[in-house]
């Protein structure tokens, strides 16, 4: 089992940053990828941003350039700097954790944390 906990969301105005941590915890080995995605209402759950054991970081197309990822192995954390926030980037932000388990490939998620760019 694996455990997330995400913090840092809140209240911004437009064109402000945000950094969003996640704490991984429990059986962390074997986990292959960690990722941000974000839910609006009304709206499906997308990818904001992956990054893997292995190969390239990826972000969704809305917030290249804008945000990062990074993951602090010795911390077991996974970050998200947010810059030049936009109202369109209000949502809740889940992270989630990919692990190898015996049965396959399995998904991990935190509860969320709610951002909301707004003047």
């Amino acid at each position: 089992q694996v455990q997330l906990v995400e913090s840092g969301g809140g209240l911004v105005q437009p064109g402000g940053s945000l950094r969003l941590s996640c704490v991984v915890s429990g059986s962390t080995s074997g986990i292959y990828a960690c990722a941000w995605y974000r839910q609006a209402p009304g709206q499906q759950r997308e990818l904001v941003a992956r990054i893997a054991s292995v190969g390239p970081i990826n972000y969704g197309d809305l917030v290249k350039g804008r945000f990062s990822i990074s993951r602090d192995n010795t911390k077991n954390t996974v970050d998200l700097e947010m810059n030049s926030l936009e109202r369109e980037d209000t949502a809740v932000y889940y992270c989630n954790a990919g692990r190898f388990e015996r049965g396959g490939a399995r998904d991990y998620w935190g509860q969320g944390t709610q951002v909301t760019v707004s003047s």
